[in-house]
């Protein structure tokens, strides 16, 4: 425990002296929400796969399809490291960081309306944003907050406070640039805890590879004996899908392409994230998976998964398995990863209001632009909002936090993805894009069910293609004026 308070103490030390640094250099809108547009691969392929993966993965999600699904967990981790990291920086990289400049947008909702010339699209898709993404911060911070209740013996309501003042200090001064450069640094903690994490566990039952055979039997044994529901072909392709090509439209992810240096950063960014997102996402899924080999062995586990208590599994499994040193690097690595997440929301969030919604920018009797100003205040407005929603869970609000993804990415990915690549797409296909899969994702979460929502969001996010597809093939064309400017270079 004082290993892990220690350890705790400087790494959040560090996150503030970082947020402090940030400040010096942001000056500008462009420098708190894009980081002037200077990061370079590493430091972008960081920004990405941090925000990619959060303390849900590890402490939940992992545990839950490693029990449910066994081996078959492990084709979701290869489907978020090929799809959802590297062919998202090959397909969306380049065109989003030229197009984004050409037409002077900073945010989805202001890439949407000056792409489309929609002046109606940006409040609707910023305020698809802040309701949405705003629950889903609050879960992570809810995450955090048991995660210091469990690991570092800290009252939950005290944990939640102390992940609101550093979050806040690093964000609120140093914005996207602060971001960034702790991503890095979080990577690395996340990368090398990972490695580390599954050889110490596996080691003792023959090292990674020899326990294959072992999950793969004893899945088969815990099928029969806690009557584990085998899923369908139809659930594991959905969860994939959900998980790598959902990311695409999710704008805390696409945001990362707007703020690189140039495009010639973009080819190592792809493979570095690449490598990244394998790792953490095998390793993650890896070790639910392995649980099927200790269940019997490890106190308390065969009574968490006969009562279904799947996020017990991995922390659980870990407490068990690892020693006090290693345990302390290993939670550090699950904080990491859920403040960088957090971050992104933040900021993304704020900027709905900020950016998308704030229509006076510049103080018009003394020319100042209050942009940071008002980034800064939102920044912390939308933390104290999460915090309370953390704190008192309403129902409404958990079923927002169960739709955020599916809605989120199924309103954005049809009219940001087909605006990058096609002229032909209309103002009225980005609108009806956009209306359909915020629409279908609400009403098939509640026809379908909570436990078939990885199903719904792929019905919401495919779609809207479609529709968008149809419906600009009988509206008015898009402007040649946005079209030439848009697609310079492009």
């Amino acid at each position: 425990m004082n290993i892990s308070i220690i350890f705790l103490v400087a790494f959040l030390a560090l996150m503030v002296a970082v947020g402090i640094w940030g400040m010096r250099r942001t000056k500008t809108l462009g420098d708190f929400f894009l980081g002037g547009r200077t990061l370079g691969p590493w430091i972008s392929a960081a920004a990405y796969g941090t925000t990619y993966f959060s303390a849900a993965i590890f402490i939940g999600f992992a545990g839950t399809q490693g029990w449910q699904f066994g081996l078959n967990a492990l084709w979701i981790a290869l489907g978020n490291g090929l799809i959802g990291a590297g062919l998202a920086w090959v397909v969306l990289a380049r065109r989003t960081r030229r197009m984004t400049q050409n037409l002077d947008s900073m945010t989805m909702p202001e890439f949407l309306q000056v792409r489309y010339g929609a002046k109606h699209l940006k409040p609707i898709a910023a305020s698809i944003i802040f309701f949405f993404l705003l629950p889903y911060s609050a879960s992570v911070f809810k995450g955090l907050g048991h995660l210091f209740q469990y690991a570092f013996n800290i009252n939950y309501d005290i944990a939640l406070l102390i992940m609101i003042a550093i979050t806040g200090v690093y964000l609120i001064l140093g914005g996207y640039f602060a971001i960034a450069v702790t991503d890095f640094i979080q990577a690395i903690i996340m990368f090398v805890g990972a490695i580390v994490m599954i050889i110490v566990i596996t080691s003792p039952e023959g090292g990674i590879f020899e326990i294959f055979g072992k999950i793969r039997d004893s899945y088969e044994v815990n099928v029969d004996k806690y009557h584990i529901t085998r899923p369908s072909v139809l659930t594991i392709a959905s969860l994939i899908f959900m998980t790598s090509f959902g990311t695409w439209g999710l704008p805390q992810m696409t945001q990362k392409f707007y703020a690189i240096k140039n495009e010639a950063v973009i080819p190592r960014a792809a493979l570095v994230t690449t490598i990244f997102a394998l790792v953490i996402g095998f390793t993650a899924y890896y070790n639910g998976t392995s649980v099927h080999v200790f269940v019997d062995s490890i106190k308390d586990m065969g009574e968490i998964v006969t009562n279904k208590q799947y996020d017990k599994i991995i922390p659980t499994l870990l407490t068990s398995k690892l020693p006090s040193l290693l345990l302390s690097l290993i939670l550090l690595l699950v904080l990491s990863a859920s403040m960088s997440t957090l971050s992104s929301l933040v900021l993304v969030s704020s900027s709905a209001i900020a950016i998308d919604l704030y229509p006076a920018r510049v103080d018009k009797s003394t020319g100042k632009d209050n942009s940071v100003a008002m980034m800064r205040v939102l920044s912390g407005v939308f933390i104290i909002i999460s915090y309370f929603i953390s704190r008192f869970q309403l129902s409404f609000i958990v079923y927002l936090m169960s739709l955020s993804w599916g809605v989120v990415s199924g309103a954005f990915a049809a009219p940001y993805i087909l605006g990058l690549y096609s002229k032909k797409v209309t103002k009225a296909g980005a609108y009806a894009g956009l209306l359909t899969g915020m629409v279908m994702m609400i009403t098939l979460f509640f026809v379908l069910g909570a436990s078939r929502s990885p199903l719904s969001a792929s019905i919401s996010i495919i779609v809207p293609f479609i529709v968008v597809t149809l419906v600009s093939l009988f509206t008015k064309a898009p402007s040649k004026e946005i079209l030439d400017k848009a697609f310079i270079g492009v």
